[in-house]
């Protein structure tokens, strides 16, 4: 099972990331200004990671896969790492609907 961490940057905002059991991070958050903010980050993604569409498959300036999750108002939610090929963006994003609806959160926030 993966799990979502709590965490906060220099900036002192809140991020998570979902990591999948063999612990790479599979999707990461923007920063919020509040925990609260976060957590309710974390509960769009378990929602919004059941439904396809709300994957945005894209490629980088250097031509890599990666993915955005969007929520229904339009805004990123989280975003994932770059990929070497679609077929491992496929996976990503295979990996965060298993890994979304029940993984645990632990908080590692200052």
């Amino acid at each position: 099972m993966g799990k979502f961490e709590i965490n906060t940057d220099k900036a002192g905002k809140f991020r998570f990331n979902l990591k999948a059991e063999n612990g790479q991070v599979i999707l990461t958050s923007q920063g919020y200004t509040s925990k609260a903010g976060c957590e309710n980050g974390i509960e769009s993604v378990r929602t919004n990671s059941k439904d396809d569409a709300r994957f945005e498959r894209k490629l980088s300036k250097s031509d890599q896969p990666y993915f955005d999750l969007m929520a229904t108002n339009g805004q990123v939610i989280g975003t994932s790492q770059m990929y070497s090929s679609e077929s491992a963006m496929e996976n990503g994003i295979a990996s965060v609907k298993k890994n979304a609806s029940d993984s645990p959160v632990e908080d590692h926030s200052a």
